[in-house]
């Protein structure tokens, strides 16, 4: 089965996964913290009016944004970061940010090489977490995951959240109930499917006799096999049930869908979406 998303609580799952406990998403009013000079942390106010500094880590030269519609921050002068894997920052990025220590945030992350990038979030236990708006060629993700190695992705899923519908409950995967589940794939174009269909292995074992079947290779089915409905094991669905769901991703975007790494998906709401592979289906 393909990569089926399984809703978080809230969206503060993520961060307590990984540093230990914080609040949920901020309205965009809260404090967020800005760079004395990059890489070097300080409260807001330590950015100065025609203030000038430098990057420590590249030597660029950094210029003071202040004003009374900017929180006053430190920014690299020109267009280009430092960092060529940076991605242009939103409010968006931002808020995200917030939800994690100061101390975590863009903090240089060296090589084996010796190339250092700055990851939008680096926890003291060494998880890697990037947040991407715009999309990344497969090639670049790959490098990225290589050079991190510990790394989540976050994704902002508000563009295309109109292409991507979440359908019916699904057992655990290693539950007793779903070892003999082949479930259809959910299409927003096949009403039927929406409600949730099946196969069940067994039944497709007795038509093959000769033939040991499993879920990794059942392939196109030869043949005719009995389609069931979700009813008819709801209630064992509902006691297997562990936040994993069929999905539809219209237009999908493969370079996630790829991603060896785990992927999140922010729709925007108090929940996230993660993506993962459900069964050998």
């Amino acid at each position: 089965m393909d990569r089926d998303p399984a809703t978080m609580p809230n969206l503060a799952e993520l961060q307590r996964s990984c540093v230990g406990g914080l609040i949920g998403k901020p309205d965009g009013a809260g404090q967020y913290y800005c760079l004395r000079h990059p890489h070097e942390r300080s409260k807001p106010g330590t950015a100065f009016a025609a203030g000038r500094g430098h990057c420590p880590v590249w030597g660029a030269i950094t210029i003071a944004k202040c004003g009374p519609r900017v929180l006053p921050h430190w920014a690299h002068k020109g267009r280009r970061h430092c960092d060529r894997w940076r991605e242009r920052e939103t409010a968006w990025h931002r808020d995200w940010k917030s939800l994690f220590p100061e101390d975590c945030r863009e903090m240089p992350h060296a090589g084996k090489q010796g190339d250092i990038h700055l990851p939008d979030i680096k926890t003291p236990t060494g998880i890697i977490i990037e947040m991407r708006q715009a999309g990344l060629k497969e090639t670049e993700r790959r490098v990225r995951e290589a050079f991190y190695k510990n790394l989540v992705w976050l994704i902002d899923g508000r563009g295309f959240r109109h292409h991507f519908d979440v359908y019916h409950k699904l057992p655990h995967p290693n539950s007793a109930v779903a070892r003999d589940i082949v479930w259809l794939k959910a299409r927003r174009d096949i009403e039927d499917s929406i409600d949730g269909a099946f196969y069940r292995l067994s039944e497709i074992q007795r038509g093959h006799s000769a033939t040991v079947m499993a879920k990794a290779t059942l392939g196109a089915l030869d043949g005719w096999a009995h389609v069931h409905g979700l009813d008819e094991i709801r209630s064992e669905v509902e006691q297997a049930y562990c936040g994993h769901h069929q999905y539809d991703w219209i237009f999908s975007r493969q370079v996630w869908l790829n991603s060896a790494c785990p992927v999140f998906i922010d729709f925007g709401s108090d929940r996230l979406v993660k993506l993962e592979i459900y069964d050998a289906s």
